[in-house]
């Protein structure tokens, strides 16, 4: 009878009888794409795309995404969903800052990524204007599969990202390029 557990992959390392060994770096980063918690900030339709996924026909919970975070200092992955107006940019960037090290961005839909069908003065033109972005999902809105396929590049970004990168001089230009130390 096939068994319908799914196995996390082991770290690459070394086993024996009794025991497994590997690098610190990849077993941190398995247990951080294992243990996402997602800080949901939804403007508009992209939000309610957004609370499908998380609902049981969906359940991002079962990637590791299990407890979504209303406050940014025990938040690890922003999911910025919507229309984000030009007045709520510092607030974005407020809640972004508050968020500890490592932090993640994913913008969802066009209207986080590029400011979608609302090419006006008062609406920001993509969150990549304050804040840094690691993955963007395509779509007005996505479809929670899409939300799902951005959260699992998330997991990558986590699992194969060094300890050391955010100190790295490259990484730090990138957050004084946002006006971020």
């Amino acid at each position: 009878m096939a068994s319908n557990i799914k196995m996390v992959e082991a770290p690459e390392g070394h086993a024996g009888e009794g025991f497994f060994a590997t690098s610190m770096d990849k077993l941190i980063g398995m247990a951080r794409a294992n243990s996402l918690w997602p800080l949901p900030f939804a403007t508009s339709c992209c939000g309610i795309e957004f609370m499908a996924t998380m609902g049981a026909h969906y359940d991002i919970a079962r990637f590791g995404a299990e407890r979504p975070s209303f406050s940014p200092r025990q938040a690890d992955v922003l999911l910025v969903a919507g229309t984000i107006a030009k007045k709520m940019a510092p607030v974005l960037k407020q809640v972004y800052l508050q968020m500890a090290e490592p932090r993640w961005v994913i913008a969802i839909g066009a209207c986080a990524s590029s400011g979608g069908i609302f090419d006006t003065y008062s609406v920001l033109q993509g969150i990549d204007r304050v804040i840094p972005v690691d993955v963007y999902v395509p779509g007005c809105p996505p479809r929670p599969e899409q939300i799902i396929e951005g959260l699992m590049q998330v997991q990558e970004l986590a699992k194969n990202e060094s300890l050391r990168r955010r100190n790295q001089p490259e990484y730090q230009a990138l957050l004084e390029s946002y006006n971020i130390q």
